[in-house]
């Protein structure tokens, strides 16, 4: 059984284009009986979508027409700071542009589970929105129907992605690589990572950039701790690298990690900033006001949701081309958790 709706027999947006020798975007104006094509092109499209047996997606065609300004947003997660965070970026863009707006949880990354609720968000009507920051989400983002209008919102990609890829993103390599160098800038011989999941196989984005600051500053490679993305995952990194008094410098894959860490470096006996720096990422709110505060790299994920409903209205309203693109530029906040590398006591006076 086909779990999008469709027998494994149907034929998609893309078979239609192939055959009418024209591309997806033409075939979804003629369906949509949008005035720019030309009648003979529209022609063959009819006739391919004839022979074909094509039957025309009534989600999209809705939302094309405007009989349905809605769009739903998949999502593993609806706590984490950046998800909530894009979440809220989607709903302020979407608000803004009379459209409603519905959330898919995906709770549970197996396949079936996951095509399943794509198609239930498809049949809502309206526009999608993946947060493919995790394997469930990945998934889902592959599992889109043909013709259906959406948007990705994806880790760093490793290289540039394709003219077509409706895909944004901030640039964490980027973040990760400056909160990097800022600790080896203090005098640390090297910085060690307490690393988030990701959501492939391949190197995480940030863990690819606190990498490539540690080789640009020849610096030593220590092997990343891989945590969870909450505090308790963040205490029992921090416990320990806590028990290595080689450790001086640590940079947290989020903020609720470094809570975690700086919690077990304190019962350890180790002095923040005095003996070791710790830094975090996405500098959510609580990161200023901890004991000592917290050097945080700043993302802009609200931002990044309004970029998301900003590229799918343009797909959906056809007023703007599909770009592929980063939102923005990552901050470095210096705070008190960071600082120079300890003074060697035992060095001759």
């Amino acid at each position: 059984m086909n779990v999008t709706g469709h027998t494994s027999k149907s034929a998609s947006i893309r078979d239609v284009a192939a055959a009418a020798n024209v591309s997806y975007q033409t075939v979804s104006r003629v369906i949509n009986a949008h005035p720019s094509v030309k009648p003979a092109t529209r022609e063959r499209v009819l006739a391919a979508i004839e022979e074909l047996g094509f039957r025309r997606s009534a989600t999209a065609h809705a939302l094309a027409s405007g009989l349905v300004k809605s769009v739903t947003v998949l999502t593993a997660n609806t706590t984490h700071y950046g998800y909530a965070k894009i979440l809220q970026g989607v709903e302020e863009a979407a608000r803004a542009a009379s459209y409603a707006v519905g959330i898919g949880v995906l709770e549970s990354a197996e396949e079936t589970a996951v095509r399943a609720e794509v198609r239930r968000a498809a049949d809502t009507g309206g526009g999608l929105i993946v947060i493919a920051y995790d394997p469930a989400g990945v998934r889902a983002l592959a599992a889109v129907p043909d013709g259906l209008p959406y948007v990705g919102v994806v880790e760093t990609p490793a290289r540039p992605p394709g003219g077509e890829q409706p895909w944004v993103w901030t640039d964490d390599r980027m973040a990760a690589y400056e909160a990097t160098r800022h600790l080896l800038s203090l005098g640390h011989e090297t910085v060690h990572y307490v690393a988030i999941p990701s959501s492939t196989r391949r190197t995480p984005p940030r863990t690819a950039g606190w990498r490539a600051a540690l080789r640009d500053g020849r610096a030593a490679e220590p092997r990343p701790v891989q945590a969870d993305w909450g505090p308790a995952g963040g205490y029992d990194a921090g416990t320990e690298l806590a028990a290595d008094p080689s450790v001086t410098a640590i940079l947290c894959g989020n903020d609720d990690l470094a809570l975690g860490v700086i919690r077990a470096l304190h019962e350890a006996g180790r002095d923040i900033p005095g003996e070791v720096s710790v830094a975090g990422f996405d500098d959510a709110p609580h990161s200023a006001y901890l004991t000592p505060s917290l050097t945080s790299v700043r993302l802009d994920f609200t931002g990044l949701g309004h970029a998301a409903f900003g590229l799918l209205h343009g797909v959906v309203e056809e007023s703007a081309p599909v770009a592929p693109r980063p939102v923005s530029v990552p901050e470095l906040v210096v705070r008190e958790s960071s600082g120079p590398l300890p003074a060697d006591d035992t060095a001759p006076q």
